[in-house]
């Protein structure tokens, strides 16, 4: 080989040198932009949320201090737990009840078809501990409700606010235990109880155990509704649906419902399946339920405390 072509040949492999180092670099620089964006986009959804109806760009603040409704359209966005104490308890009156009581894998159930939350996890190993542990973390909650004693304007009141952001709202033998909890005590205390309900219906993951619970929770309301004469108000908000809707939810000696809440036992798809014949649009919304006698009020939810107040007035219960 000549000096000629030896030069040849070294300019050759700097330049493919140089073009990969180039490329790498220029994949590096594209990784940590679009993590960047990633970032942004998290902090975005810290900031807004979008009107499930009318698709609008709504700012966190502002959908909160409007109770989560939508200033464009009027619909009623799903609020959390902790969000719903806020609107009919004073300040600084809430005492939680049963806080560290947490759901323990009985059957050890698992999933295969549902997809996992867990980066290192296969679907097919998702367990429903592994639920239970993400939803947790999600929610700063151990369970799909809390319970506690509050006053409303200033009169002692039992509360149990279900939240659908855990699995759903739906109801396992901590729910059925801690609702329970709620009412022997209310009972013990002549308090009157309000349940505010958001759930899909029975935890499958359970089995019967979760089953169980409709039997268990009604046992304490006829109690505490029959024999101590004391009283129980639900409140149905969007959705309301399965063994919630097939116990507690529609029991109260008042029931409440949000407008344009979704309340039902079973589903569309499921009626229409089993009859085999169409049913009418928005026939499991509030308002077509209320023309056939299902619950007594439809309150929005900047009147719900004023509401609550006025019928424990007329019921004679005193302030504190």
């Amino acid at each position: 080989m000549s000096i000629k072509e030896w030069f040849e040949d070294r300019r050759k492999i700097t330049g493919l040198l140089k073009n990969s180092v180039e490329r790498d670099s220029k994949d590096a620089n594209e990784t940590e932009k679009n993590k960047n964006l990633s970032i942004d986009y998290a902090k975005i959804n810290r900031l807004w949320a979008q009107c499930d109806n009318c698709e609008s760009l709504l700012y966190i603040r502002f959908l909160r201090e409007n109770q989560s409704v939508c200033k464009e359209c009027g619909y009623y966005l799903q609020m959390n737990s902790s969000d719903r104490i806020e609107l009919p308890i004073d300040r600084d009156t809430w005492h939680p009840m049963d806080e560290d009581m947490y759901t323990l894998d009985v059957l050890q159930f698992h999933s295969e078809n549902e997809p996992s939350h867990s980066d290192h996890l296969d679907s097919e190993d998702e367990s429903y501990k592994d639920h239970i542990s993400f939803y947790q973390i999600e929610t700063g909650l151990t369970d799909a409700i809390q319970t506690g004693i509050g006053q409303l304007n200033g009169i002692p009141i039992a509360l149990g606010v279900m939240d659908f952001k855990f699995m759903g709202g739906s109801m396992g033998s901590v729910v059925g235990e801690k609702i329970t909890r709620l009412i022997e005590r209310a009972t013990a205390e002549s308090l009157p109880v309000i349940m505010v309900c958001a759930s899909g219906g029975a935890r499958m993951q359970e089995g019967s155990f979760s089953l169980m619970q409709m039997a268990k929770i009604a046992s304490a309301l006829y109690i505490h509704q029959k024999d101590k004469k004391l009283l129980y108000i639900s409140i149905l908000t969007s959705p309301t649906t399965g063994g919630v809707t097939a116990s507690f939810g529609m029991l109260g000696d008042i029931i409440i419902a949000e407008p344009k809440a979704y309340i039902a036992f079973a589903g569309k798809r499921v009626i229409e399946q089993t009859l085999g014949q169409k049913v009418i649009e928005d026939f499991q919304v509030t308002e077509h339920l209320f023309g056939h006698g299902l619950f007594d009020l439809i309150v929005s939810r900047n009147l719900l405390k004023g509401v609550l107040s006025e019928l424990f007035r007329l019921y004679g219960l005193p302030r504190k």
